[in-house]
């Protein structure tokens, strides 16, 4: 069973359901993008113009407000995956990547780059800068969530780093809807929003290239699938206030988002999957939360 307590956290393969921006890095301040506002009186924030933030590594982050949403979903899939749909809260706001953490900014942080590039015709390991890192573990992600809140830069401005939970990944996902994607339920306007199997020409793209979500986050349906923070496990019948699962039964993690390989059945807010923390594929990278502690 999941544990509620999100103070703990500062220390699948089955679908859910039937089968441009600028090349250049993102690593300087964004264009505005819809950010939510404070929750309003039905729980659901609206939307307002920001200026994502940036850190010492020109990493991009949009404010993502406490609140409440349905996790999960009651009609795709089988019911122990995606499913019992539930009321969830988040009470602490926080700070979503604006994009999956490059092979870029991964090297800074942690001076290697383990990716793999995929081309129609050959894999091999070639430096694409702009790409979402690919071919990391859990672990290798957890690795770069701590050496970067170790850099005195973030230090001085009192931030940490952390995978997002996987009720703060489907809740920023969603952005405020309660449909199969955030564009609504059809698959046909989800090549405007995701490398997947129909149009990645299978291989990942630079981050960033499609729409985003109402909330001004891109790539949460494609190109690569993300590590959280969770261990994975059932999901409890009831409400729930800041789950997160701590017992890692069995030794696995969660995955959420689709990727280039994967049809848009696997795409959905609601699919999860599950890996063991060491496991590295090429379709598999991350984005992080940041924190404030002071």
């Amino acid at each position: 069973m999941r544990h509620l307590l999100l103070a703990a956290l500062l220390v699948a393969t089955t679908g859910c359901g039937s089968d441009t921006k600028p090349e250049e890095q993102p690593t300087t301040p964004a264009e505005t993008v819809s950010s939510p506002e404070t929750p309003n009186s039905s729980d659901e924030p609206s939307a307002k113009a920001v200026v994502p933030a940036v850190n010492s590594i020109g990493m991009q982050f949009v404010p993502i407000p406490a609140g409440t949403f349905m996790m999960g979903y009651a009609d795709y899939g089988p019911a122990q995956v995606t499913g019992p749909a539930h009321k969830v809260t988040l009470t602490q706001p926080f700070e979503l990547g604006v994009y999956e953490v490059t092979q870029q900014q991964y090297e800074k942080v942690m001076g290697t780059n383990p990716s793999i590039y995929k081309s129609p015709v050959n894999s091999m390991n070639v430096v694409m800068p702009l790409n979402p890192v690919n071919v990391v573990s859990w672990n290798d992600a957890v690795a770069f969530c701590q050496r970067l809140s170790e850099m005195p830069e973030e230090k001085a401005t009192g931030h940490m780093y952390q995978l997002p939970t996987e009720a703060e990944w489907e809740y920023a996902c969603r952005a405020g809807t309660t449909t199969k994607y955030s564009f609504g339920d059809s698959d046909s306007e989800l090549g405007n929003y995701a490398w997947y199997y129909e149009n990645s020409g299978d291989r990942s793209h630079a981050v960033g290239l499609k729409k985003p979500n109402p909330w001004g986050l891109y790539d949460m349906y494609g190109n690569v699938s993300e590590w959280c923070y969770d261990g994975y496990d059932g999901y409890e019948s009831g409400s729930v206030t800041d789950p997160i699962n701590q017992l890692r039964l069995r030794g696995e993690q969660v995955i959420r988002g689709g990727s280039w390989n994967l049809n848009s059945g696997y795409c959905c807010s609601a699919w999860r999957d599950k890996l063991t923390p060491d496991f590295r594929r090429i379709h598999l990278g991350f984005r992080v939360v940041r924190r404030s502690i002071k």
